[in-house]
């Protein structure tokens, strides 16, 4: 029997599975301009900085990645999904920063309290909490 073989007594494996996400990484033309937009949302720099070619932010045991690029901005792509402890207190946070949410926080009808805001390079993010 071959090495390559599988023997006739072992038991099959089991599929692999997606256990969790670690990071997402978005594309930014100007670092410092999008370094200052996740800042002021409280974001907690991890690695990188403003004047660095990639930069991270560590939160919950994920990252949030931004990676100087000269194909940003974008058109819609989409949205990164965040929860946070307290939605309400992210967008006064964000409006005091001078940043500009889309909407105010609302109740969707799935289940999560949330709003959107869209960075300086066109990724859109929801931030969001579960309904109790």
């Amino acid at each position: 029997m071959s090495a390559s073989t599988p023997s006739a007594t072992q038991p099959p494996q089991p599929d692999p599975r997606i256990e969790s996400l670690s990071a997402i990484t978005l594309a930014t033309r100007d670092m410092q301009r999008a370094v200052a937009f996740y800042e002021a949302l409280g974001f907690p720099l991890k690695y990188g900085g403003p004047r660095e070619a990639f930069t991270s932010f560590a939160f919950g045991g994920s990252y949030l990645n931004l990676i100087a690029d000269a194909r940003a901005p974008v058109n819609w792509w989409g949205r990164v999904i965040i929860y946070v402890s307290d939605v309400d207190a992210i967008y006064d946070k964000a409006r005091a920063a001078g940043l500009a949410p889309s909407f105010a926080p609302s109740d969707g009808p799935w289940g999560e309290r949330y709003f959107h805001i869209t960075d300086p390079d066109g990724h859109e993010l929801s931030f969001a909490r579960p309904l109790h």
